[in-house]
């Protein structure tokens, strides 16, 4: 499987994070060996807050257009499944293949007032219930695990964090991503903690992807932060606009 063995190069996998067909295009453009989804950015997009607030119909037509128009290997962040049920979930998986996606992100957390963990072995279960589910019907898409311990937890990540690896891996989980690891002694220690490969994502004081490599991090993840970069910048320009009474400033 093409997109699985970019997992395994030298140096990470820096994936190209998506919204729509022209960030695909750019990305195409710019050289990425793979695309991922960000369901923040899709989010915003379509006026939701992140968190499962869109239908699940909704990021579909967005994959299919994206898909539609390029050629590199796709992933699609699907937050939580859009459903707590396994079967609901290799459905919604199932489809996103047959519009072309050769892999997806799954996170152990679920959004209603706010953001919570949800149980690791209840989680995990699910986990192998899907995994199962797709072998039997011959779907080999790559399951990134996204565990969300950095996010919400405030004592024993490290300890917490490796507990859950541990239960994904086992579960059939082909990768781990851990969002907003950002020290190096913590990076180092998840990456030996396990043999999938580590996916950590854009932050203030992440290492350079140099140092990333060296550490043993096997995929790169921008998240939603160029996609938030780029509207502070379009009210800028549009700011300058505005001010000078002119569009001289844009050309």
């Amino acid at each position: 499987m093409e997109f699985k063995n970019l997992h395994n190069q030298d140096k990470p996998l820096l994936i190209g994070n998506v919204w729509d067909v022209p960030s695909t295009k750019t990305a195409e453009k710019l050289n990425f060996q793979a695309i991922g989804t960000s369901s923040s950015a899709i989010a915003s997009i379509l006026g939701y807050n992140d968190g499962e607030e869109m239908e699940f119909s909704e990021l579909e037509y967005f994959v299919k257009r994206i898909a539609i128009n390029t050629n590199l290997p796709l992933s699609v962040d699907l937050e939580s499944g859009y459903s707590r049920k396994p079967k609901e979930i290799v459905n919604h998986i199932k489809r996103l293949a047959k519009l072309g996606a050769v892999g997806i992100n799954i996170e152990d957390s679920v959004v209603s007032e706010k953001r919570i963990l949800l149980n690791a072995n209840d989680f995990a279960k699910t986990l192998k219930e899907i995994k199962e589910e797709l072998e039997k019907e011959n779907v080999g898409v790559f399951i990134n695990v996204r565990t969300d311990t950095f996010i919400l937890l405030q004592e024993n990540v490290i300890e917490e964090t490796k507990k859950r690896i541990q239960l994904y891996q086992n579960a059939g989980a082909n990768g781990i991503f851990v969002p907003c690891i950002e020290k190096e002694n913590d990076i180092k220690e998840i990456v030996n903690c396990t043999k999938l490969p580590i996916n950590v994502m854009c932050m203030p004081n992440l290492p350079s992807f140099d140092k990333l490599t060296e550490l043993g991090v096997k995929r790169i993840s921008m998240g939603n932060f160029i996609f938030d970069k780029m509207y502070n910048q379009f009210e800028k320009i549009t700011k300058v606009i505005l001010n000078q009474e002119s569009f001289n400033s844009i050309f």
